[in-house]
């Protein structure tokens, strides 16, 4: 996958996205294969240094929004800069943008129980962009979405797309596919289709 492509990685259950998925996210090991991230060969990997790595280049993007329930909306997405060391005030001011990115400035101040489904993932969103990485990896971020919300998100994804990001989708939904540039079908394991969509047709 080459920078600021915008990829759907397909498959039924058990095809392997998402250890695919966790293999790129740095959160498990591959056992045959070389990995290489930003032009660096991953191997023999301490979980330091692969934290270090997910930190600078990787946001994460769950079908679950995995957004921490006693933290406001500002708190969740600022929450990563944290751990990149910078002070609280200006945390919340980069965080406060990233809000306004994704149309939710004006809840930056409420707990994820009072967002919709469609709201928590597009502040999921945001915290995966506050760390401006390199790549965002999104598994099934529709899944527990409605169609109107879904298209909204996958907008949202097309837009970091259009900013050079590269974005990396795993979904079961032909149509989510379909809106994303390339898809990738798994089976077993194995690629068994690797084509570009409509969608980059269009373009």
């Amino acid at each position: 996958i080459k920078e600021g492509e915008f990829v759907s990685i397909m498959g039924s259950s058990g095809s392997g996205k998402s250890t695919l998925l966790n293999i790129v996210g740095l959160l498990d090991i591959h056992d045959q294969g070389n990995y290489f991230l930003n032009g660096q060969l991953i191997k023999n990997m301490n979980e330091k240094k692969a934290a270090i790595l997910r930190n600078k280049f990787l946001g994460f993007v769950f079908q679950s929004f995995n957004l921490i329930s006693y933290k406001t909306a500002l708190e969740n997405v600022a929450l990563p800069l944290y751990y990149k060391g910078l002070k609280r005030k200006e945390r919340l001011k980069i965080a406060l943008d990233y809000l306004e990115k994704v149309g939710l400035k004006e809840w930056a101040n409420h707990l994820p129980n009072e967002l919709s489904g469609g709201q928590k993932q597009r502040v999921a969103i945001a915290r995966a962009l506050v760390t401006k990485p390199k790549v965002v990896l999104a598994d099934e971020p529709t899944g527990a979405l409605d169609s109107g919300t879904t298209d909204s998100v996958m907008d949202l994804l097309k837009d970091i797309n259009n900013e050079g990001m590269t974005v990396f989708v795993i979904t079961h939904e032909q149509e989510v596919a379909e809106q994303t540039k390339r898809i990738v079908q798994l089976k077993d394991g194995v690629i068994i289709n690797d084509f570009l969509t409509k969608e980059i047709k269009k373009a």
